[in-house]
């Protein structure tokens, strides 16, 4: 990915192998772009609740988010409640964090206008 490029236009990439897996460095760079998002797990995940009115719009956030899920070909872990969903990345196939997870995490928070 280059810099260059707003994590929420980016485009994952398949990744596998720890050669793909984030160092601390690079995480701390990437996480200001990312706002609400926290690193969690021993930096092998990003998580972000997200809270909503009613189980309409988070189920619409959800459904969203979805089809950003399957566009990227990059899948979160999904939380889901009446009023709030929770979502984490991980690149399992890297064991911990991977730029894909920063540009899935923006593309969810672009999903409610954040850049």
């Amino acid at each position: 990915m280059s810099d260059l490029i707003p994590l929420a236009r980016a485009h994952c990439v398949p990744l596998r192998g720890s050669e793909h897996r984030l160092p601390p460095a690079r995480i701390a760079e990437l996480l200001p772009q990312v706002p609400g998002w926290e690193v969690v797990e021993d930096g092998h995940a990003l998580l972000r609740t997200f809270p909503f009115d009613n189980y309409y719009e988070t189920m619409a956030f959800v459904n969203a988010l979805a089809f950003v899920a399957h566009a990227e070909d990059h899948h979160p872990d999904l939380g889901v409640h009446y009023n709030r969903a929770v979502v984490r990345y991980s690149t399992h196939d890297v064991g911990g964090l991977s730029e894909n997870d920063f540009i899935c995490a923006a593309k969810a928070s672009a999903l409610l206008g954040e850049s």
